[in-house]
């Protein structure tokens, strides 16, 4: 509640930092906002952080402003509070920009206390014996952590102590406070004029992530590929009916920062005990603790997560219709996916767009291992699925890193086979799922013999299916002699052979024992 000066807390926000002879003009209607999401650079393939994004966008605002003639202060109000003031570009004022303000810190209850120290403000309390509502002016003497601390007529004491109604009053806004994150500009116009203005600018607080649904098919052979395009908004601003792009690839950029204001703390009342002061150690009196700081973005929960195209239904992808699908563009060497209808990126939430569908993509599934893996009893081999991506084998388009979860057919029902991270995927590369390791399909190595020379080992294949298996084996080391089968590949030779059902294939080689690394 305010009094004194009786002004609305947008109306004194908007006469904050304005200059002599300057009039003051706020913005708060956007016409048209265009968000385009770059991922965390420090993450990798890892899992985006929906609690605190460490990406960032740059949003672009289409807003009319009505500007005096002679100079005047532009306030944006509604910005996004991770901005960086100094990536800010106003276009379309009439004699452009002289100077830009980030005014930060926002209106709260602690920020009201916290700028109010030292200074008079009116206190609203219930009397404990007469009940009588009672009115005075006070001195806030320490606040907003640990308490609020008020020097009054009859001494000092702490606010909300009383178990009764207490209330502070105070006569306005103080300079540096405003009701929204916000950004002013100075500018002059030598008529008055209403102007169409864009204001652009890079915010963190912003990441994205591929998610990819993969189902395998009956015959096992092919997969049915979906993908969401998973955005995430880490701040308090809603960017409504946003056009909206997401950038894969790593664009150079340096190190994300804090942004220039955190999140205004919470007010915190803590009471004195309700005795006498002598009763207690004056240590213990002061000693009160601040509360944790805290984090400026909140966790989001699972119910913020919207979607913006049909639920998968049936366990069946190609039974999903797509309401909305991303359209994948050029962007030099980066890639685009533009979202052809505009979408809400709501403040602290989550919102998936479907961005690929592909069926019967043609994969191998391959059992591959390294020979240091391994040891003289035969051990689980690893699986993957790798396809290639190209239009022969039902693929052929750039893949953006993210998370696939893969579902395989058992007795007519999808269960989950494994989970993995992969990274961007261009036109013409291996795409591999890490699914797991089988027990039906084992490998052994052991070794044969000990020479000066060179040492002799044996690689052992197990299949237990009922059907042949491929797989590949890397001997990562150089060799005495080289055997036919096998190829050169990441930084060693590569074994692939055919186990057939329900048997086995050795490999016999030497190394050379000056050689080994």
């Amino acid at each position: 509640m305010m009094r004194g000066l009786g002004l609305s807390l947008l109306g004194l926000a908007a006469a904050l930092a304005t200059p002599l002879h300057a009039d003051a003009v706020t913005s708060n209607e956007v016409k048209a906002v265009s968000v385009t999401l770059y991922r965390d650079p420090a993450r990798g393939q890892g899992q985006m952080n929906a609690q605190a994004p460490g990406g960032y966008a740059l949003i672009t605002e289409t807003r009319t402003i009505s500007i005096p003639a002679g100079d005047s202060v532009i306030r944006f109000e509604g910005v996004a509070e991770g901005m960086f003031p100094e990536t800010a570009i106003v276009t379309g004022l009439p004699s452009g920009v002289r100077e830009k303000n980030r005014d930060a810190r926002l209106i709260s209850p602690a920020g009201l206390v916290d700028a109010y120290l030292a200074r008079k403000v009116h206190l609203r309390r219930t009397n404990r014996q007469t009940g009588k509502v009672i009115e005075q002016d006070v001195t806030l003497r320490a606040g907003p952590y640990g308490g609020v601390v008020l020097e009054t007529s009859e001494g000092v004491e702490a606010l909300g102590c009383s178990g009764l109604p207490e209330r502070m009053l105070f006569d306005g806004v103080p300079d540096g406070l405003a009701a929204k994150p916000t950004l002013s500009v100075l500018t002059s116009s030598n008529r008055a004029v209403t102007a169409t203005v864009q204001l652009s600018y890079i915010a963190q607080g912003f990441d994205w992530s591929a998610n990819y649904v993969a189902e395998v098919s009956q015959d096992g052979k092919t997969l049915d590929l979906f993908a969401w395009a998973t955005i995430a908004n880490g701040g308090a601003q809603s960017f409504v009916a946003a056009s909206t792009q997401a950038i894969a690839g790593q664009p150079n950029k340096e190190r994300n920062r804090k942004p220039p204001q955190p999140a205004p703390p919470e007010l915190h009342l803590q009471c004195w005990p309700l005795d006498i002061t002598s009763t207690h150690p004056r240590q213990y009196l002061y000693q009160v603790p601040p509360p944790p700081v805290q984090v400026a973005y909140e966790a989001l929960s699972q119910s913020d997560i919207v979607v913006t195209a049909a639920k998968l239904g049936g366990g069946n992808l190609q039974r999903a219709p797509v309401a909305i699908q991303a359209q994948q563009e050029e962007l030099g060497d980066l890639k685009l996916y533009r979202i052809p209808e505009p979408v809400t990126i709501a403040a602290q939430s989550q919102k998936q767009v479907a961005m690929l569908q592909k069926e019967r993509v043609k994969f191998e599934r391959i059992y591959t291992a390294s020979v240091n893996d391994a040891n003289e009893a035969p051990t689980a081999m690893p699986f993957l699925l790798r396809m290639k991506n190209v239009k022969e084998r039902g693929l052929g388009l750039p893949m953006p890193a993210g998370g696939v979860v893969l579902f395989e057919p058992v007795s007519g029902k999808l269960l989950l086979a494994g989970q993995d991270a992969v990274g961007d995927k261009a036109i013409g590369d291996d795409v591999e799922y890490k699914v797991g390791a089988s027990p039906d399909v084992r490998f052994a190595v052991k070794q044969t013999s000990n020479r000066n020379e060179a040492q002799s080992f044996r690689v052992t294949l197990t299949n237990a299916r009922s059907v042949a298996v491929t797989s590949e084996i890397l001997i990562p080391y150089e060799l005495a002699g080289q055997p036919k089968v096998l190829t050169r590949k990441n930084g060693g030779w590569m074994w692939r052979a055919t186990v057939p059902a329900n048997g086995e294939a050795v490999l016999n080689y030497r190394l050379k024992l000056d050689d080994r690394r």
